[in-house]
């Protein structure tokens, strides 16, 4: 292990140069109900963009047996419940307007018929496509490469007709609808290698890797983390869910020493690889969902979600921000001014994480001797020359 980590810390401090964009998940679990969602990001993309996110994150845009978009069905057809495919271009092309780069959400794990369980159309596939080990029983293809998927056919990505017909697709995916990079929907469910060849070409790219975490020992979830990419080939960034976990205990129980690691570094994924991690409070699996029965939410304290911001868009790595959050729940005022320093302070994905204390009720670093920052309960203010420029419940942001 203390091989594997010196690994990670020295690939992580010598890859990549800092990257300043803030990011948008432009959806929710129930976006699909509106009949017209691409009409509203459109509606929404000045504001977005003059907010300073710089990406968001589209729901999966194709044809699918559920309503949100994960279980594909033709690929070639981007006619959903989120809108028609010449309105998913206009809400590209507006967003591009803004001057805001667009993600595809792609599943590219499984797949399901058209009309029977493996009946695959548009593109045209045979059995040989899904896995022998899948729960249909009459697929011809190889063993599955990663985690299996009962609610769907799993893909066979060792099969080299299909992985072609895949990168047609996507080449379809950028120069016919838009899109200019891509977030990989459970990503453990096959091999990085093959997804790897996929990201080929694309301008940001982010996966889901979404492992059990226990917060007592966050080192192991987040090298689990950076052994993924370093077998993707380093490129495709992750959702720093150890963040997501070890800061959402840490509120939620007034123990903030979690946010600190042994070596006195931020205990979450931007400890070790900042650059290539995607922050995050809540998303659309995380959050609760309202009037659904049987779903395992994972939410951030609501009560205490610019704590939660204040911490993510002051420190490293790529912060993304949750729509119920930024239109729907009384915060955008809050989460544009957190952008807002953030853009006039330079931080960015490398930015350099002094903790000044971290402990019961009380969190506070330097961030590349800019920002200063407070979370907690606590009532703690730097010395020096520092200026108070945000203040809310239980943070505060001082600047110089």
């Amino acid at each position: 292990m203390k091989f594997l980590l010196a690994f990670s810390l020295f690939f992580c401090s010598s890859a990549f140069a800092g990257d300043p964009s803030v990011m948008l998940q432009g959806f929710h679990w129930s976006s699909a109900k509106s009949g017209g969602w691409w009409g509203t990001l459109a509606s929404a993309a000045p504001e977005i963009g003059a907010a300073g996110i710089n990406i968001v994150w589209f729901p999966p845009s194709g044809d699918s047996l559920s309503p949100e978009g994960y279980l594909p069905k033709q690929l070639y057809l981007q006619d959903s419940k989120y809108g028609k495919e010449s309105q998913l271009k206009g809400a590209i092309g507006a967003m591009h307007s803004a001057g805001v780069t667009v993600l595809g959400d792609l599943v590219l794990n499984h797949r399901v018929g058209s009309s029977d369980w493996a009946d695959f159309k548009n593109p045209d596939w045979g059995l040989d496509a899904c896995t022998s080990d899948d729960e249909y029983g009459a697929c011809a293809g190889g063993a599955d490469t990663g985690k299996s998927y009962d609610a769907a056919r799993d893909i066979d990505h060792a099969n080299d007709s299909i992985r072609e017909s895949l990168k047609e697709w996507l080449g379809w995916m950028k120069s016919s609808v838009g899109y200019d990079g891509w977030r990989y929907d459970y990503a453990r469910g096959f091999s990085s290698s093959y997804l790897a060849e996929y990201d080929s070409g694309s301008s940001f790219s982010v996966a889901e890797i979404w492992d059990d975490l226990d917060v007592d020992n966050s080192d192991a979830h987040r090298q689990g983390l950076c052994d993924w990419m370093d077998s993707a080939g380093g490129k495709i960034k992750v959702f720093d869910f150890t963040t997501k976990g070890v800061l959402q205990q840490a509120i939620a129980t007034g123990e903030y020493w979690r946010l600190a690691d042994g070596a006195d570094k931020p205990s979450g994924l931007i400890g070790w690889w900042p650059e290539n991690a995607v922050t995050f409070i809540d998303n659309h699996d995380t959050a609760a969902r309202q009037g659904s029965r049987g779903h395992k939410s994972w939410p951030f304290p609501q009560n205490q979600l610019p704590q939660g911001y204040a911490y993510i868009l002051t420190h490293p790595g790529i912060p993304c921000v949750f729509w119920p959050h930024f239109f729907d729940l009384g915060l955008k005022e809050e989460i544009t001014g957190l952008i807002q320093v953030r853009k006039k302070y330079g931080i960015h994905s490398g930015s350099k994480v002094n903790i000044i204390t971290a402990g019961a009720g009380l969190y506070a670093a330097n961030i590349d001797g800019k920002v200063v920052v407070k979370i907690g309960p606590e009532n703690w203010h730097p010395y020096g020359d520092w200026q108070l420029v945000l203040s809310g419940n239980n943070y505060a942001v001082w600047a110089k």
